[in-house]
């Protein structure tokens, strides 16, 4: 107990469990963060957003400073209403006033059973693909269907890729997802998200979660790194389901049109990181998505996403092996390559996958997005309020396989 009194004392939470979960993820080595560390983490907090100051006027261009005159209030906008007993905890900063109330998205439907014990579904999912698969090639006969400038396929995206997918996303990761409420209704938005895995299937996860929760079904364009559209049969099939370079030309052109777009700034460093570094975020690169953002006057919001880091648990990286095939990390698994091709599947880890309420860019002017303070201040933003979610999000997790 006593052990307890001192991780809430020197953590900065008010949760025994929530303290326990930021200990495991966030400190080296297994410390208790220091007096010191707690210092530097405020300090941090004080360079946030405009649009998350609730008091007084913020000039374009220029982060909001000084703290608030009124007090903090409990709970993170991210991360309540999860369905379990909301643990509370410190606002990132102190100048943050942060609402006490619950998101309104909460998850009081049966727990949907690992597919370990039960693959009775397994047969009507099969039948259930081949029946769209061959709906679409009779529609696609007709010639009736459409593809844009950048390869997007709606038809082959609805009528054969997320059939596929819904099948794994619904039966084997069950997949929850709240937040919903934060995505446009219509608009272009730029979602950013925490990247692991070692294969990018959070990617075509999250696609998934837009499409079939969004009230107006919404889809989702991503942005993927080269190597996926120089791969022969993927880069085919991610121009036809949506996916494009992730460049600024074309992340500018999906946001001018209006489009839901979403980037992983990790990159390879997330995907590619080992198993002990879970849930801990990499370099959020040089700041490109946010520069984005702010040139198109379009509101970023933050994805958290739990689960995708136990489907290929990383124990090493043979780095050598890696550089010879020309890849960006060759893994191993507990499973690969020890079992082949089947080590290829990926372990039923339970997903939670959660929208946070959009950071509005609206309030900087036009040379903001050339000025390399602007930009790392709101990246720096970025990523602390997905790391937080995160940690909030491990703290409420139940089984990570059983769940």
């Amino acid at each position: 107990m006593d052990a307890e009194v001192r991780i809430l004392a020197g953590g900065g939470a008010t949760d025994a469990r929530t303290a326990k979960v930021i200990q495991l993820y966030a400190t080296p080595g297994g410390a208790v963060d220091s007096r010191g560390s707690r210092n530097s983490v405020r300090e941090q907090g004080r360079r946030r957003h405009p649009s998350q100051q609730t008091g007084g006027n913020v000039t374009k261009s220029t982060p909001a400073h000084g703290k608030s005159s009124q007090p903090s209030q409990l709970g993170h906008p991210n991360t309540d209403g999860f369905g379990r007993p909301a643990a509370q905890v410190t606002p990132i900063s102190d100048e943050v006033r942060l609402p006490a109330e619950s998101l309104g998205v909460e998850h009081l439907g049966p727990t949907r059973s690992s597919p370990l014990f039960s693959l009775s579904g397994l047969r009507g999912a099969v039948a259930d693909s081949l029946t769209a698969t061959a709906g679409f090639i009779r529609e696609r006969m007709t010639g009736d269907y459409e593809v844009d400038e950048f390869g997007f396929d709606p038809h082959f995206t609805e009528s054969v890729w997320f059939p596929a997918v819904r099948q794994v996303y619904d039966n084997w990761f069950r997949v929850e997802v709240s937040g919903v409420e934060n995505l446009p209704v219509e608009g272009g938005a730029l979602l950013v998200a925490n990247h692991a895995g070692t294969l990018p299937i959070d990617a075509v996860m999250t696609s998934l979660a837009v499409r079939d929760n969004h009230p107006t079904g919404r889809h989702l364009r991503l942005l993927a790194a080269d190597m996926a559209f120089e791969t022969p049969a993927v880069g085919e099939v991610a121009r036809r389901i949506g996916a494009t370079v992730a460049c600024t030309s074309d992340a500018d052109r999906l946001l001018r049109a209006g489009e839901l777009t979403a980037v992983w700034p990790e990159g390879y460093k997330g995907i590619g990181k080992l198993y002990k570094d879970r849930y801990k975020l990499q370099r959020f690169g040089r700041g490109g998505f946010v520069t984005t953002a702010l040139r198109n006057a379009s509101p970023i919001i933050p994805v958290s996403i739990v689960g995708s880091e136990e489907i290929y648990p990383m124990l090493a990286d043979l780095k050598p092996l890696a550089k010879v095939l020309g890849l960006p990390y060759f893994p191993i698994t507990p499973t690969f390559p020890w079992l082949g091709p089947l080590g290829v599947v990926p372990l039923p880890s339970k997903w939670h996958i959660h929208f946070g309420r959009p950071i509005e860019t609206g309030s900087y002017d036009e040379s903001s997005a050339d000025d390399p303070m602007v930009v790392f201040d709101l990246t720096d933003h970025v990523r602390e309020e997905i790391q937080q979610t995160l940690f909030r999000m491990l703290s409420r997790r139940g089984s990570v396989y059983f769940g």
